[in-house]
């Protein structure tokens, strides 16, 4: 069995959407997805594919849009549309492969294990690939591009460096490929794991090409920088030991929210809008059946306060009640906050386990902890069945309030 593996990403998914649905080419179009209501310093989400040979950024701020584009668009944001469709692409994939050999890494982005196919369609990596990328445009107008290789990292070099020019955006890299296409790559941030960072420290080794780093003692770098090291030096000579088929599982499970404000909030405006969190996220700790036994608080604050963030966790008792959770947050919030205004808020629920009894405590009354349980079993009832606007708190209806929005919003942004 050939071991290929490909990896197919949308291009400029967003913007290539609202093209599309508009009935419009991408590939003419000045299209910038991005939502015009909000001030000039919010990102730009995705660029048109003719934007982007025009020299515009993937990503940047509104306001840095070139002003002299005739005929530019501004799309709003669109984010339950684009998850639906990225599902529905995903299920091209299963047309091919088994969901074993599928690992989706991004709502545009997912990695497919080809080889043990390749028999089974008497087809080779290049044909197979090109078949799934018409299937993706003939279905949903969208165009996709294809990096294969006998391993992730190379199929993703192959994407990220030739793919997306080449004619038919499929490109292939073995590892004959490695010392005329990957050796050569500088700056060391062309190469995939690489940040702006790591390579000054490589840098300062005399490392400058990736060539450089495939023939830089072993030893040394793991020595150095660690794992990451190892990690490196394997990459740069073309080899990837990773299984799509190994599933990830996390050691430590935890459920967490965030959100950046729009506005700079007061210590006491933000309470309102902790304990906002708090219930959202107990809704989803019930909905995976969970109690935490520990919960964290991140605060960072406008800089105009000029103060440091701080993230400080708590233990307690496994739980699943807001009443609970909400105290112990409360408790972080108040023991290490201070006067100024905050921007940013984040929460988590930790070590999270399955525990189907409740423990006993002489410390509970267990008449109010059950009462408190049905009642927002029976709001998280509603909530699923009508909406999550259908059954709020008369809280939301105050001014520093921002649930209503956020249950309009995926991911930070409007469905």
């Amino acid at each position: 069995m050939e071991n290929w593996i490909a990896v197919i990403d949308l291009k400029a998914y967003y913007a290539t959407f609202e093209c599309v649905e508009r009935g419009l080419d991408p590939f003419t179009t000045p299209l910038a997805v991005t939502d015009t209501e909000r001030k000039g310093a919010t990102i730009v989400l995705s660029v048109s594919p003719y934007l982007k040979s025009l020299g515009v950024p993937s990503r940047l701020r509104r306001r840095d849009l070139p002003k002299n584009i005739p005929g530019m668009i501004y799309a709003k944001p669109q984010m339950e549309k684009y998850v639906k469709k990225s599902a529905e692409i995903v299920s091209i994939f299963l047309d091919f492969i088994g969901k074993e050999d599928l690992h989706v890494y991004s709502i545009d982005e997912s990695f497919l294990n080809i080889g043990p196919y390749l028999k089974l369609y008497k087809t080779t990596p290049y044909e197979l690939c090109k078949r799934i990328l018409e299937r993706i445009h003939k279905q949903t107008g969208l165009t996709a591009t294809c990096g294969i290789g006998p391993n992730m990292f190379l199929a993703k070099m192959a994407d990220d460096k030739e793919a997306k020019n080449a004619k038919d955006f499929i490109a292939i890299w073995d590892y004959k490929d490695v010392p005329e296409k990957l050796w050569p790559l500088k700056p060391l941030s062309e190469m995939r794991g690489i940040s702006r960072g790591f390579e000054t420290r490589l840098n300062k080794l005399g490392l400058y090409t990736v060539y450089d780093v495939a023939h830089y003692e072993k030893a040394l770098l793991i020595e150095k920088f660690g794992i990451m090291g190892e990690d490196i030096y394997e990459h740069a000579n073309g080899r990837d030991e990773s299984n799509i088929r190994d599933k990830y599982i996390p050691v430590n499970k935890n459920l967490s929210l965030g959100q950046v404000l729009m506005r700079d909030y007061t210590v006491k405006e933000t309470r309102l809008v902790l304990k906002e969190m708090c219930d959202e996220l107990c809704i989803r700790l019930r909905q995976t059946h969970l109690k935490a036994t520990g919960v964290s608080l991140m605060i960072r604050y406008s800089f105009t306060s000029n103060l440091p963030p701080f993230a400080h966790q708590l233990h307690l008792e496994a739980t699943d009640l807001n009443s609970d959770l909400l105290k112990a947050i409360l408790y972080l919030y108040d023991t290490y906050i201070e006067d100024g205004f905050i921007r940013q808020i984040g929460i988590s629920y930790g070590g999270l386990v399955e525990e189907k009894n409740e423990q006993l405590s002489i410390f509970k009354n267990l008449e109010a902890v059950d009462k408190e349980r049905n009642l927002y079993h029976a709001l998280d009832e509603i909530s699923k069945k009508y909406g999550k606007n259908k059954a709020l708190k008369a809280t939301s209806l105050l001014k520093e309030s921002t649930i209503k929005e956020r249950h309009n919003q995926i991911g930070g942004h409007r469905r």
